[in-house]
C-alpha cells in the first residue's frame, strides 16, 4: 500500500477485530492483512500498548496442547473504539471529497 499506516490507525482496526470476539495474535494479523501488508512483529507492540491503556485484556486458553493468549476489548477499549470510528468517518468524507473533486 502506498498510505502509511499510523499507529492510531492500528489501534482502531486492532479494536475493531477484538471487539467483534476474543482473539489472539495469529488471527488479528490475518484479518489486518485482508486490508494492509503487515507483520505479526508488527502487531504485538501494538497489542501491549492497548493492554497498557486498559483497552485490552489477556487471558491464556489451551489449544491443541499449548496455551494460546486470546484478547479481550474492556470497557475503555469499546469507548476508545467509538471515538475513533466517529473520527474516522469524518476524516474519510473529507478525504473523499477531495478526492472526488468536491469543495471541502
Amino acid at each position: 500500500m502506498a498510505f502509511p499506516i499510523s499507529s492510531t490507525l492500528l489501534d482502531a482496526l486492532v479494536l475493531s477485530i477484538v471487539a467483534r470476539e476474543d482473539t489472539y495474535g495469529y488471527k488479528i494479523t490475518q484479518e489486518i492483512r485482508e486490508a494492509i501488508d503487515m507483520s505479526e512483529s508488527t502487531l504485538y507492540p501494538v497489542l501491549r500498548r492497548l493492554q497498557k491503556d486498559e483497552c485490552l485484556e489477556t487471558y491464556d486458553k489451551e489449544y491443541m496442547g499449548r496455551n494460546r493468549r486470546y484478547y479481550r476489548v474492556t470497557a475503555t477499549g469499546v469507548a476508545q473504539l467509538s471515538l475513533y470510528k466517529e473520527e474516522w468517518k469524518s476524516h474519510k468524507q473529507k478525504v473523499d471529497r477531495i478526492m472526488e473533486g468536491e469543495k471541502v
